[in-house]
């Protein structure tokens, strides 16, 4: 089995005889995103200050690669704690630095290279964070959304193997969430950190993680793929996800998974002896897009996608929910597959101008690159039975996916 890159054995820690973690056991793997979920002071901020060393535990022990924590000699704790960094929920930017000064900031602190080294490594993450343009401007000079970006370029200058985001997206907008969670695991894919977060942002956090750890009442819930939290018939856990019912996908206007979920089993005990059921699972590739037009076109694509889904299909009794970080699955009831690709034939015509006319104003316009770019937009139309799980639906769209409408814009920068 798999050694856990950080794990918590029996882990508990009081403030002022107030148990916070009790008895927290729990794995965290390399090359993934973990996110911490749970109810405000279930101890989700406390976990992730011991992680970097600001806490320590009152009972109980923390291992890193299997070795604890607390058997390390000082050099080997401070080559540990060099491999961590901390997104602080808040950027905790320095005001009176500029974007180059406050990137530049844990290097001049932590190493003892050359000023020059320490400019080059820091202009790297700053032009890989296509922050450029803003290197000599101060905090208080940048939108929110670069500020975040300064923040993880700070963080990733030292090149950590582990990055902790606490709240990294609290008080944006659904565009600029999305954009902050597409930009988390577009680097982490870049540069291969392990993520661990704490987010409040549901459903859209689940999206991109690996794994899930639900929090409750001081303790472990549950620890595992999001998907298996659906599955499992724990009380804490239903209770938990049930208070997620009403929630929409904010980007999109879509359904959440657990309404979708309640949506399909309805129809399907509805019309028990109905056999004309259809689904479409639509795409597109956000990494794609991320790379050629940056974070907030790409997902301005995705929720243009969404939107139209949900307007076109809803007038015929379809509903749609996105199963995936760029998948949105629409299931149509009393439809057959021929009917079904006729739908989808004229969503792809109302695509044509619609996106674009979503999307031309941000995306190239954002983009300072002088070349053509297309942006595909694929569906998978497929029968579907009453005995089919919506896992088994997403795998046989995701098999019959071709191109339903391509979007391209010229050397100028303009659509066509």
């Amino acid at each position: 089995m798999e050694t856990p890159l950080i794990e918590f054995r029996n882990v508990t820690k009081r403030f002022n005889g107030k148990t916070v973690l009790d008895n927290i056991n729990l794995s965290i793997y390399e090359n993934q995103v973990t996110t911490i979920i749970g109810k405000s002071g279930t101890g989700k901020s406390v976990l992730l200050k011991h992680i970097i060393g600001l806490l320590k535990p009152d009972e109980g022990t923390i291992l890193f690669q299997g070795k604890p924590v607390n058997k390390m000699k000082k050099a080997e704790w401070e080559d540990h704690r060099r491999k961590v960094a901390y997104l602080f929920q808040n950027n905790a930017l320095l005001d009176s630095m500029t974007v180059l000064d406050n990137v530049a900031f844990p290097l001049r602190q932590t190493t003892n290279l050359s000023k020059a080294e320490i400019e080059k490594r820091s202009m790297k993450r700053i032009d890989d964070l296509e922050l450029a343009e803003a290197v000599g401007k101060f905090p208080s000079e940048l939108s929110g959304g670069m500020q975040k970006r300064v923040a993880l370029a700070r963080a990733l200058v030292t090149d950590p193997r582990i990055v902790l985001f606490d709240e990294p997206t609290t008080g944006q907008d659904p565009i600029r969430k999305n954009m902050i969670l597409s930009m988390i695991i577009h680097y982490r894919k870049k540069y291969g950190f392990t993520a661990v977060m704490i987010s409040h942002d549901i459903p859209d956090v689940f999206f991109i993680s690996d794994r899930v750890i639900i929090l409750w009442e001081g303790g472990v819930g549950f620890e595992g793929p999001y998907e298996e939290a659906l599955k499992q018939n724990v009380p804490m856990i239903d209770e938990f996800l049930r208070s997620l019912d009403g929630f929409q996908d904010q980007l999109t206007g879509l359904l959440s998974r657990e309404a979708f979920k309640m949506h399909y089993s309805a129809m399907l005990g509805a019309a028990v002896t109905e056999t004309k059921y259809s689904a479409a699972l639509f795409g597109v590739r956000l990494n794609i897009l991320y790379e050629a037009l940056g974070a907030q076109a790409a997902v301005a694509v995705l929720k243009a996608l969404g939107e139209y889904a949900n307007r076109y299909f809803n007038s015929i009794g379809g509903f749609s929910a996105r199963h995936s970080r760029d998948e949105i699955l629409t299931i149509f009831p009393h439809k057959n597959l021929a009917e079904a690709r006729k739908l989808v034939e004229g969503f792809s015509h109302e695509l044509e101008n619609g996106v674009v006319d979503h999307i031309k104003n941000i995306a190239w316009k954002n983009s300072d690159a002088a070349t053509c770019f297309d942006i595909y937009i694929r569906a998978g139309v497929i029968e579907i039975s009453p005995e089919d799980s919506i896992e088994e639906i997403i795998q046989k769209g995701r098999a019959e996916q071709e191109i339903i409408s391509t979007h391209r814009c010229d050397l100028g920068g303009k659509v066509q």
